[in-house]
């Protein structure tokens, strides 16, 4: 099964890049055949074309749900909220760029999101969520 791994966000916004710091930690490990990890960021557009052959697709985002900062969440995606404007080209999230893709049907997608303490200027993870950061890839390892 070809699996693709989404790391979102902006790292330049604490919390809120997670998901990019995750993407480098896994790229460092030996992953399953037929496994790639892309450090997509806010560039969702860019990984177009590695989702149109995914089998299988786990992203791995900041997510506020009101838990304590540091939580780890395991859902589908159609259990998440998009956001419902596009301010720019950075505006298209994972909805979007599914619509876009030339699938017949949409693969499996599993999103992992950690509540963020702080989304704010910064390159750093906050303590809590640099504290939840093997979990979270623990998580993500199980699913491969």
């Amino acid at each position: 099964m070809r699996t693709i791994v989404l790391g979102l966000g902006n790292e330049l916004l604490g919390d809120e890049g997670v998901g990019v710091h995750a993407a480098r930690l896994l790229q460092r490990e030996k992953l399953p055949e037929n496994t790639r990890v892309l450090e997509v960021g806010t560039a969702i557009l860019d990984a177009l074309q590695d989702l149109e052959g995914a089998e299988r697709i786990i992203v791995v985002d900041a997510m506020k749900a009101g838990d304590p900062p540091g939580t780890v969440y395991k859902i589908p995606l159609d259990c998440c909220q998009g956001s419902t404007c596009i301010a720019s080209m950075h505006g298209f999230d994972i909805f979007r760029v599914m619509a876009l893709t030339a699938l017949g049907t949409t693969p499996p997608v599993t999103v992992f999101g950690v509540e963020p303490a702080q989304i704010d200027w910064s390159m750093e993870l906050s303590p809590a969520v640099s504290q939840a950061m093997p979990l979270l890839l623990e998580a993500v390892r199980k699913e491969f």
